[in-house]
């Protein structure tokens, strides 16, 4: 059993968040964890690099000049590989990267990574967070407040919000996402945790009703 404190937007201690860590996973595989990160990060690749056969670029396909009784060497088109302006002898093509891991695994991926936050003490506590209108100012005020504005930080919210991405989205090293769409890529990828009681309940499956 852990025993997080829960703070209000100024930073100030208003509660406990209990609960097992074993709910979240019972070991950390690193071996797990750098698999779906590499899964991610293909995912990520445009794959949209394309270069020119010899097939494909523009000239004529005859003889640059006559093979014999000029004393130079055999030449054939333009669009040769060895000319300037030619095809490429190994064309890129356009390639799709992505894959997919076991839906399973991706899962435990992300309880695992989230664990290691919490051994980690990388994880903030967050009462309630809500905004009626998009101001990037109340943002930073609350992550400097919380001391989380000199390290990238993940702010997770129980549901998506509209007004709380936008205020955010222009602030550096700040990943904002829905407790659904919580992944093992951008727990790691950021330093610091920043997650309301609500996003924590909906991630443990906790029925706050």
């Amino acid at each position: 059993m852990i025993s997080i404190p829960v703070v209000d937007a100024n930073g100030n201690e208003v509660g406990k968040y209990d609960f097992d860590l074993s709910e979240l996973a019972s070991n950390i595989s690193k071996q797990l964890l750098h698999d779906v990160v590499v899964m991610y990060e293909a995912n990520r690749r445009q794959g949209t690099a394309k270069t020119k056969s010899r097939a494909e670029v523009e000239g004529t396909t005859a003889k640059m000049y006559r093979q014999k009784g000029t004393g130079r060497a055999r030449a054939g088109s333009v669009r040769s590989p060895v000319r300037k302006g030619g095809g490429h002898t190994f064309a890129k093509r356009p390639k799709d990267w992505s894959y997919r891991l076991p839906k399973k695994a991706v899962k435990m991926a992300t309880r695992m990574a989230l664990l290691s936050k919490f051994q980690d003490e990388e994880v903030t506590v967050l009462d309630d967070f809500q905004m009626s209108e998009p101001k990037t100012k109340v943002v930073a005020n609350l992550l400097k407040a919380l001391n989380l504005d000199r390290d990238s930080c993940l702010l997770t919210v129980e549901n998506y919000d509209e007004n709380i991405y936008k205020s955010g989205r222009n602030i550096e090293n700040l990943g904002i996402s829905p407790a659904k769409d919580l992944n093992a890529y951008d727990l790691l990828y950021r330093k610091r945790l920043l997650v309301t009681k609500g996003a924590m309940d909906k991630i443990r499956g906790v029925n706050t009703e």
